[in-house]
């Protein structure tokens, strides 16, 4: 179970650290309109659980970012808006971020910047000089390179949001899923991620695409 508590701190002390002091309202408000975001029914795998994972990760990696609090903030937006039938999510959690962080009291640059970052995660293909972007796609992808069980746990999760979906259609959609990261010169950008995840992530990509196969 993830602790809440522990999660409105770290939205706080991003929030307060991003925006010039004294600059803004409360930011518990915000906080648990993410948070009942991110508990909403439909969600598996995007759950508060992955939001945890993936601040952590940044927490790992943020040696390697320009502002890592703007990546922090960009983490707890970047799926704020999930909806497993619809495709403009990450869309559509950008322009979250882009209403919501002006009345928190972020600069509008700060803004503009967690907003691009969301939408990268779309293609998860940050620029080799685009610093916060490595950051924020190391972290969200990092459970590719999650041990055997908690991998399928991620895979369960995922083909449980996609209920809806035939199995022989999901079959075929994650597959070329699966083959398009295979096809990637890397799947991290970072020194760590990509010392630490990245032939892991492919043993397990691999795994997971000659399962579907068979």
């Amino acid at each position: 179970m993830a602790d809440l508590d522990a999660l409105r701190r770290r939205f706080t002390r991003a929030l307060e650290a991003a925006r010039a002091p004294g600059g803004g309202p409360d930011p518990a408000p915000y906080a648990d309109h993410l948070l009942t975001r991110w508990q909403e029914p439909q969600r598996h795998y995007h759950t508060v659980a992955h939001l945890t994972a993936v601040l952590d990760h940044v927490d790992t990696l943020e040696r390697y970012a320009a502002d890592p609090d703007v990546v922090r903030l960009a983490a707890w937006f970047h799926d704020a808006v999930y909806l497993p039938e619809r495709s403009e999510n990450e869309e559509r959690s950008a322009r979250l971020a882009e209403r919501a962080l002006p009345e928190a009291g972020l600069p509008d640059a700060k803004t503009a910047e967690v907003a691009r970052l969301v939408r990268l995660t779309v293609g998860h293909d940050p620029g080799a000089d685009d610093l916060d972007g490595q950051v924020l796609c190391d972290a969200d992808l990092a459970i590719l390179a999650a041990p055997p069980s908690a991998y399928a746990v991620y895979t369960a999760g995922i083909r449980e949001e996609y209920h809806f979906v035939p199995n022989d259609a999901f079959r075929d959609g994650r597959s070329a899923i699966l083959r398009q990261l295979l096809g990637l010169p890397r799947l991290f950008h970072t020194p760590y991620g990509r010392e630490h995840w990245e032939a892991t992530a492919r043993y397990n990509l691999a795994s997971e695409l000659e399962m579907l196969s068979t």
